[in-house]
């Protein structure tokens, strides 16, 4: 391409002897200018094809590390559903009636009240954008938006678990260990049945439902907001929906 322009440039010279140095020299130097455009095009053009192909690859990691806490959040939120169902079943037998209740029923959904789970999603690859500043890899403003309040979502959501394992743990659990066998078993012999029918009893399921109700039902929807995070993170770095 350079030598087509030098051949056209040293023949217009040519053509007039008295400028034909002059012509040579702009020329020259209209020469060398488009070379160096012509570089740094091709420059510009491998350095952005690198660039979006590191965010491809980065894009795919993202995607695939939120299908898995997709599907880990899913696994929890079930466990809690069973938990607080089983709460709602008790609770709807309350005043507890030693003569009339469905004593198996009982031992089944008292063993589920103690299903406990926390989220903890797979953070690798916003991790890597955070320790190396690589968010300007990201060109879709409202991903790069996502990305950057992800810990956060993650942390208002996980706080209200964390308050209900604190209640399971520190006052459910220790009332069932002490009239209980370990699989809530009531017809066990060294279990004290008169427990279940104490407002102790009452009051620790009542605040065990209300621990799990928080997180699956609190009025900021916490759950709903960080289930719409996620789905919008894998959709927008599916890769069909990529240029």
């Amino acid at each position: 391409m350079i030598n087509f322009f030098r051949k056209i440039r040293k023949q217009l010279a040519d053509d007039n002897k008295p400028i034909k140095y002059f012509r040579y020299a702009i020329g020259e130097i209209v020469l060398v200018v488009i070379g160096i455009l012509i570089a740094l095009s091709i420059n510009n053009w491998n350095e952005n094809s690198k660039i979006r192909q590191r965010e491809r690859i980065l894009l795919n990691e993202i995607h695939q590390e939120f299908l898995n806490n997709k599907e880990q959040l899913k696994s929890v939120v079930s466990y809690h559903n069973k938990a607080l169902n089983a709460c709602e079943k008790i609770i709807a037998e309350f005043p507890i009636n030693l003569n009339t209740v469905n004593i198996d029923s009982l031992s089944k959904h008292l063993f589920n009240t103690q299903w406990r789970y926390t989220f903890n999603p797979s953070q690798g690859s916003i991790n890597s954008l955070i320790n190396t500043s690589s968010f300007e890899t990201i060109t879709n403003d409202r991903l790069r938006r996502l990305v950057v309040s992800w810990q956060d979502v993650v942390n208002d959501y996980t706080e209200d678990e964390l308050i209900a394992n604190h209640i399971e743990i520190n006052f459910f659990e220790p009332y069932l260990s002490k009239h209980f066998p370990f699989n809530c078993d009531l017809r066990n012999p060294k279990t004290n049945l008169e427990a279940i029918t104490s407002l102790e009893f009452e009051h620790l399921i009542e605040r065990r439902r209300e621990g799990l109700n928080d997180v699956l039902n609190n009025s900021d929807n916490e759950l709903k907001t960080i289930q719409k995070t996620i789905n919008e993170i894998i959709e927008m770095t599916d890769s069909k929906y990529l240029k």
